[in-house]
């Protein structure tokens, strides 16, 4: 269920202007579901699952008809220490975020939405339309390109900007071979561009207390900065205490993380969620010609499960005037459920 709420952080976003350029693409082939926008190939690709808004259990049908399991299921988690309960972080300042001659409020759990706006001929991207997706667009899939609405092919080349936020970028993809030329458009920059929205790239490890399992946050400097305190106070029962401690996200760094890691996109691909030791064929393979590769055994599911619902629901958005939505409550029951449909 929804539990809405006033959002107690907020920052500005405005625009600024970076690294244009004019390679094509298409959307996610992985399928997503509950309220997800990233559509779905009729290859069966694999989608995610869960609703970002109400964490909704099972697994269903995407949103573009994919009957592929979803990757890495929306999953809800406890409160810090409070079985059953759900625990915002109230952590973050306002800080300027560069997006090109607006400004736009952007705020954790905010619920997105709004009129979506042409940019202007002579700014950068110009002609390309941003804004006006929702937070129960979040959920792309492992699928690069994935979380756009309205897409259907992988890919993020020459698209808008429904969240506003760039995608990620992956480098120039050397060796990685011509079915993955797809992940390597240059019209974004590299991943220290500064005129990206939020700031260069940058990551955040969350390695787990039980099984070592590490997974990595991806994306601008400013979301992985605001999601850090909501993971650590929301997943800190699974989480090892340097995880729990850390509050500066570290530059990107093409050697620590790969496409392959990825096992969640979100934001129109713009946040990424990685998984050390894990390497998906699907990401090097012709599209929609195999699945993607199952998560390994033995990972921690609980912090898997805690990581995705935490991110899907803290990462921030452009503010609409709408009323915000927190996280609902999600008790132990439903927890185990959703798991059930996390892992291969």
């Amino acid at each position: 269920m929804f539990v809405p709420f006033f959002s107690r952080r907020a920052k500005t976003i405005a625009r600024r202007a970076g690294i244009a350029g004019t390679s094509s693409g298409g959307a996610s082939s992985g399928g997503a579901r509950g309220g997800s926008s990233g559509s779905s190939s009729t290859g069966g690709k694999t989608g995610s699952t869960g609703s970002s808004s109400s964490g909704s259990t099972g697994k269903g049908s995407s949103g573009s008809g994919s009957t592929g399991k979803g990757s890495t299921g929306s999953s809800g988690t406890t409160g810090k220490g409070t079985p059953g309960g759900f625990g915002s972080s109230t952590s973050g300042k306002s800080t300027p975020i560069a997006l090109g001659g607006t400004s736009k409020s952007i705020s954790p759990y905010s619920s997105g939405g709004g009129r979506p706006i042409t940019i202007p001929m002579g700014q950068l991207f110009g002609g390309r339309s941003a804004g006006g997706a929702t937070r129960n667009d979040i959920y792309g899939s492992r699928t690069f390109g994935s979380g756009y609405p309205g897409y259907f092919s992988r890919g993020v080349g020459g698209r808008g900007f429904p969240f506003w936020f760039w995608p990620v970028v992956w480098g120039s993809g050397a060796g990685y071979g011509a079915n993955a030329a797809y992940m390597h458009s240059n019209e974004y920059g590299d991943p220290n561009n500064s005129s990206r929205p939020g700031g260069a790239m940058a990551m955040a490890s969350f390695q787990s207390n039980s099984t070592g399992t590490t997974f990595r946050l991806v994306a601008d400097n400013d979301t992985v900065m605001d999601v850090m305190p909501d993971v650590s106070a929301n997943c800190s029962q699974w989480l090892t205490p340097a995880s729990i401690d850390a509050t500066t996200p570290t530059p990107f760094n093409a050697s620590g993380v790969a496409p392959e890691q990825v096992i969640q996109y979100y934001r129109a691909s713009s946040l990424a969620l990685t998984l050390d030791g894990y390497n998906n064929s699907a990401v090097f393979a012709p599209e929609n010609s195999t699945d993607d590769t199952p998560l390994p055994t033995g990972i921690d599911g609980n912090l898997l499960g805690c990581l995705n619902y935490t991110i899907a629901q803290a990462v921030p958005l452009v503010d609409s005037g709408a009323m915000q939505l927190s996280a609902p409550e999600f008790h132990a029951v439903g927890f185990v459920l959703l798991l059930l449909f996390m892992l291969p």
